[in-house]
């Protein structure tokens, strides 16, 4: 680092820049020493033009090209004023000495050294930026060979074929196009869990490299899992206009280490391995593997004082992405990643399903494309949920252990017990529960009722032909790794199953948690998932149907992501290969064990950003200095935990160690560390003394620096060695009590009233849609206008009312319609297995045919065998057994077509038993009156 003692700003601010130009690969000179061909990129100082005298030129292949206007630090502010002069410059010819060098120079820079702008007057419409440094000289020349700037190149975009994309797709690509070509930097897709976002941002990427000629996209990403997603859809993108994958047109490339390949054209990166390149540092993999708002980032950082910037990288420079396509947007891109994006010279496109304030503020408002979950619904492409509640005693009001009880305790991490008898009463609340105190017959009667609602509710007909009953593919919740331990030893018991039937899915676990994954998402085994984090957002498993809530979620975002899992449409073979008695996926279930649909929600930050990290860890971190956000946060975090378990007697020796200060001071302190609001209105005391005429951007800034700096101060100065040992003490000393004593009971276990409401919800649109069709569809005309004629109706009739509800009602689909009736009426008639039948059963019954929901299938059967008892009457039998074999065949006919027609005797299974030759030698005359009689009897 350059030492600036004593020289005045406009001279630091040259210094600066020099340093920076050296950096990016340019040769700086002055006027006496020039030598332009000495290098591809020169930099020329205080060079005269017709109209002043330019602080430098830059020469690319001894071609004059661009123009930098340099300013000291603290005019800053004044930057964009001089964005005339620097214009003017960029224009002027060059005068040396005698000689006039007329040249156009597109590429013009306003710095400070600290503050940089660029604008290419290429540009259809030249808009200044700031960068975080300056461009190679290779790179100048690239663009100037290419001509056309890249901005340009956006208005010769064709149009989107939209073949093979949906409509909220096609959407989001046209009008991301469309912000490009107004020269929007940020620009953010919302679009619902489920609904596509990565196969819309393939396409995207693809119409950039290919019609925009864009050099290399990053696709940027939070997790190693979300990366090898990303991965796998480019390799099975095929566009419209090419028989090709995506990867035998462009190289893709999945960075695992510093190495960026020359010839890559997409980049997925996480943002964690991006950070540590421009820092010049080995990335720990572990790191990669859950995002950062939800666990600890690179640990090494906790070893510094305070988070170092990222600095200027040649090997990485600015213009290494055209483009960054952000996938999960709404994390993970704020504080220390933050500086991630802002170093590179490129377009920001962010994907999400959950954005939040943060998020519309960081991509500057400029949403192209929202796509609600609600929307996804209703158009088919997700599938929506129902809610049932179980709710038991101990789980909402907790329980008391009496003194003088022999109990368990349990240590929180090495699970070792001791067995010991309690001194005094320790009475818990509901959210004490698997943190402080486990109560096993609380999770064993969650599991119990949870496995009779299966059978007898929630979904009844999922009985194989074996008699044994298949559980849907379920995925759990817990709040720790430690409850999802004991989730998972009493859900085998109760369920009677192996190893196998039920499996843990965490970071922690000593099998590969991908292959566990896999084997969740595409084979038999496991049927139950129980996981902490490492499901609950970006991972896809389309065949859960069920989502078990055991622990409660506050964030909006994250349980929004959390219920995504579930959405996933998936068709009816690739369902039934792993869950062989499901017929398909219509709807997911919410089972909601805590309260966590109706507990309130928030879109706060999330206090807790380093979990796997020991409280002594983060203690000694503090004592030692060390200023970092996410730092302080999970110790204010950690703190506010243990206040609300320690006893008076204990809060009142923290006072001895403290300087007396309780928790919730020390809390407040570490919170207002890094709170903006209060930084500011603190800062605001300071900067009211200083005259107006004195406060400049710089000074103001630098008073809100030494103000966050004190504040530092103040919360670090508290923590030292004793006070960190005794609240280390205090700490272990609140292990987990094993409450076998309190046995609990189920207090509840229906249909949440949501899911009432919306069953009411689809039974009325049902009726609605066929009401407004009946004119239209010829079955439904003779259903509703002429019911005589329902012997007319046919398959192909049925068919075509199934193919109209699914192309514009798809949330209309039988199967859902049949689970709205089945949550409001007390249903006895089983669901038709075949879909079809179910809609006649349905249709049957809204529009007042049958007073009750019940199968067709069975009505037929009935109706057949009342049929049949009227021919018997006395000694007297119509018919002899062969002519019953062949009404069985007919009514078996009508069952799966509704009607029949003589035609139809000429195939199976009749021909293979005479046709319908065969079937007038043993009715003769009767054989078209038999007919007619069988179709209108049988669909009565």
């Amino acid at each position: 680092m350059p030492d600036y003692t004593n020289q005045n700003p406009e001279q630091i601010a040259r210094d600066r820049i020099d340093q920076m130009l050296k950096e990016a690969g340019w040769l700086v000179q002055s006027k006496d020493t020039v030598n332009l061909s000495a290098g591809i990129g020169i930099a020329l100082r205080e060079t005269n033009t017709e109209s002043g005298s330019a602080d430098y030129i830059l020469f690319v292949n001894s071609k004059a090209v661009g123009v930098i206007e340099a300013k000291a630090e603290d005019l800053g502010y004044k930057l964009l004023q001089v964005e005339d002069q620097s214009a003017r410059y960029a224009k002027d010819a060059i005068k040396i000495g005698k000689f006039i060098l007329e040249s156009e120079k597109p590429f013009v820079y306003e710095s400070t050294g600290t503050i940089t702008r660029f604008t290419d007057y290429r540009d259809p419409k030249p808009r200044g930026r700031n960068v975080f440094s300056f461009h190679k000289p290779e790179t100048l020349a690239e663009w100037i060979k290419q001509g056309k700037s890249l901005r340009e190149r956006f208005l010769a975009t064709p149009p989107l074929d939209p073949t093979g994309l949906r409509p909220a797709q096609i959407k989001a690509v046209n009008n991301l196009e469309h912000s490009f070509k107004k020269n929007r930097p940020k620009a953010l897709i919302q679009m619902a869990t489920g609904a596509g976002k990565t196969f819309t941002a393939a396409t995207f990427i693809y119409r950039l490299l290919k019609h925009v000629d864009a050099k290399r996209i990053l696709f940027l990403v939070d997790t190693k899992n979300l990366g090898e997603q990303a991965e796998q859809e480019f390799m099975t993108f095929q566009p419209n206009d090419d028989n090709r994958k995506f990867t035998e047109l462009y190289n893709v490339q999945r960075l695992t280490s510093s190495y960026i390949a020359s010839d890559s054209q997409v980049c997925i990166s996480t943002i964690q391995r991006l950070y540590s390149i421009l820092k010049g540092e080995e990335l720990d993999e572990s790191a990669e593997l859950v995002n950062p708002e939800e666990n600890s980032w690179v640990k090494q950082q906790l070893n510094k004082k305070q988070a170092v910037p990222v600095e200027y990288t040649p090997k990485v420079p600015i213009e290494q992405f055209d483009f960054i396509v952000i996938d999960e947007c709404h994390r993970s891109i704020y504080n220390l990643w933050k500086q991630v994006l802002d170093y590179f010279d490129a377009f920001l496109i962010g994907l999400t399903a959950t954005p939040d304030k943060r998020t519309f503020g960081f991509f500057n408002e400029n949403v192209v494309s929202e796509y609600t979950y609600e929307e996804s619904v209703t158009d088919g492409v997700n599938v929506p949920y129902d809610v049932y509640t179980i709710e038991t005693e101990i789980s909402k009001k907790g329980g008391l252990i009496k003194a003088g009880w022999f109990i368990d305790r349990r240590d929180k991490l090495t699970r070792k017990k001791r067995w010991q008898q309690e001194d005094e009463d320790t009475e818990y609340k509901r959210n004490d529960l698997d943190r402080k105190v486990v109560n096993p017959s609380q999770i064993r009667n969650i599991i119990k009722e949870y496995k009779r609602a299966l059978k007898t509710e929630i979904y009844p007909n999922r009985v194989d032909k074996d008699g044994e009953y298949e559980v849907p593919k379920t995925l759990v919740f817990a709040k720790t790794d430690s409850h999802a331990d004991d989730i998972i030893k009493i859900i085998r018991e109760e369920f009677d199953e192996g190893n196998d039937f039920c499996k843990k899915v965490t970071y922690k676990i000593e099998e590969d948690p991908k292959s566990v994954l896999n084997r969740f998402r595409n084979s038999y085994y496991p049927r139950i998932a129980v996981t902490v984090d490492m499901i609950a957002t970006g991972t896809d498993v389309k065949p859960l149907e069920v989502l078990l809530f055991m622990r409660d979620v506050k964030s909006v975002n994250y349980f929004e992501q959390m219920k995504g899992r579930g959405t996933r449409t998936i068709n009816s073979d690739s369902l039934q290969m792993v869950s062989r008695t499901a017929k398909s996926k219509t709807h997911f279930v919410i089972v909601d064990a805590v309260g966590a649909i109706k507990s309130k929600k928030t879109d706060s930050r999330p206090l807790e950003r380093k979990p796997t990290m020991a409280l002594k860890d983060l203690l000694g971190a503090v004592a030692m200095g060390i200023a970092d956000e996410d730092l302080f946060l999970s110790l204010a975090n950690r703190l506010i935990r243990l206040e609300k378990q320690i006893t008076e007697k204990e809060k009142e020796k923290l006072l001895e160690f403290s300087g007396g200060k309780n928790l919730k001071q020390i809390t407040k302190e570490l919170l207002t560390a890094y709170d903006s609001d209060e930084i500011d209105s603190k800062a605001q005391i300071e900067i009211d003394s200083i005259p107006i005429e004195d406060r400049t951007p710089d000074l103001i800034e630098k008073t809100k620096q030494a103000t966050q700096a004190e504040l530092i101060k103040q919360a670090t100065s508290t923590f030292n060695g004793e006070l960190n040992t005794y609240l280390e003490n205090v700490r272990r000393e609140h292990d987990q009590i094993i409450d076998s004593i309190n046995i609990d009971t189920v207090t509840k276990s229906e249909w949440d009233t949501t899911s009432v409401d919306k069953a009411n919800e689809v039974v009325k649109d049902f009726s609605a849609y066929l009401e407004a069709n009946k004119d239209e569809i010829k079955a439904l005309s003779i259903f509703y206008n002429q019911p005589y004629n329902r012997r007319e109706i046919t398959f192909k009739m049925i068919k075509e009312v199934f193919d109209k509800l699914s192309l514009e009602q798809p949330l209309l689909a039988p199967d859902y319609v049949w689970n709205a009736y089945a949550t409001l009426d007390n249903i006895k008639s089983e669901q038709p297995k075949d879909e079809l039948t179910a809609l006649v059963s349905l249709i049957r019954k809204a529009c007042g045919i049958d007073s009750e929901l019940k199968s067709f299938d069975k009505t037929i059967e009935k109706n057949y065998n009342d049929w049949l008892f009227k021919q018997h009457t006395g000694q007297h039998k119509r018919f002899t057994q062969e002519q019953l074999d062949w009404l069985k065949m007919i009514k078996d006919h009508v069952v799966s077509s509704y009607h029949i027609e003589l035609d139809d005797l000429d195939y199976t299974p009749f021909d293979s038993k005479g046709g319908r030759g065969k079937m007038y030698q043993l009715f003769g005359n009767e054989m078209n009156d038999i007919i007619d009689e069988l179709n209108e009897v049988l669909a009565a």
